[in-house]
């Protein structure tokens, strides 16, 4: 288990899930106090910027589905803090951040060299699990109905 504490969240990575925890004003100021977990699954992409000098950097995690905008220069650490799937970091955090951002991608990798599911029983599979995570209220509605679009082709 890897746990990392930033300056506007904590996340957790126990090998399966990423789990976002917002405690504090900072939470409140930004995207609100709570508890995000997100499967190793649904993770598309793990986006870095380093911390320098004088700012601070942050790790996001992509799902599917996700809408992303590309920030203005000179924004970018800004508009992450605004994001639910992303924890700013300052510069003496970031080897922690580091080690966070290695273990999800090496987890991810090694996902990726499993199949993809063929058949009609694997797509059933992955639609109770996508349910699952749904009433455990890991993917919200939206996320559930473009997964299950995704999987329904």
């Amino acid at each position: 288990m890897i746990e990392t504490k930033g300056h506007n969240g904590q996340v957790q990575f126990d090998g399966e899930f990423v789990t976002i925890a917002r405690k504090g004003f900072l939470a409140r100021s930004s995207v609100g106090k709570g508890v995000k977990r997100i499967h190793l699954s649904q993770i598309a992409a793990v986006q870095w910027k380093p911390a320098g000098f004088a700012v601070n950097g942050f790790i996001r995690f992509t799902v599917p589905g996700g809408i992303e905008t590309r920030a203005r220069f000179g924004s970018r650490t800004t508009s992450a803090a605004k994001d639910e799937n992303s924890v700013i970091f300052t510069q003496k955090q970031q080897p922690a951040f580091a080690e966070l951002r290695d273990a999800v991608e090496s987890a991810i990798a090694a996902r990726g060299q499993v199949a993809a599911p063929t058949s009609a029983g694997m797509v059933a599979d992955e639609l109770a699990k996508l349910q699952g995570l749904l009433d455990q209220g890991v993917l919200s509605p939206e996320e559930f109905s473009q997964q299950k679009a995704r999987l329904l082709g």
